[in-house]
């Protein structure tokens, strides 16, 4: 088996948080269960475009929903994913700007403006 094979599953959770909206999304839902209607206010963005990233979302098993009356109210779905993005704040208040600078993946005419 190949060292690339075995990181697999990680590459495709770290695709999973990279959208910019599913990474909000995540971030909104770190402070409590939401409604999808709540995250679109909270995030000005159409109830169209969240609900298809909340989808994806729950496809890769890190948020779900319970159901009371007729709204959905989400939620993580483990408590190691909010353990992930403390880690991940941490990392990058260590690195500074390193990270948004980087001429692969970051956007330096964002970090300069």
């Amino acid at each position: 088996m190949s060292c690339a094979h075995e990181l697999e599953p990680a590459v495709a959770l770290f695709r999973s948080l990279g959208d910019p909206t599913r990474l909000a999304i995540l971030h909104r839902l770190a402070h409590g269960e939401a409604r999808v209607v709540d995250l679109t206010a909270q995030l000005g963005m159409a109830q169209s475009t969240v609900s298809k990233h909340l989808a994806c979302l729950r496809d890769c098993g890190l948020v779900d929903y319970r159901v009371e009356g007729r709204q959905s109210f989400y939620a993580f779905t483990r408590p190691e994913l909010l353990d992930l993005l403390r880690s991940a704040e941490s990392v990058l208040a260590a690195t500074g700007s390193a990270v948004a600078l980087c001429p692969v993946y970051g956007d330096p005419a964002r970090v300069r403006a």
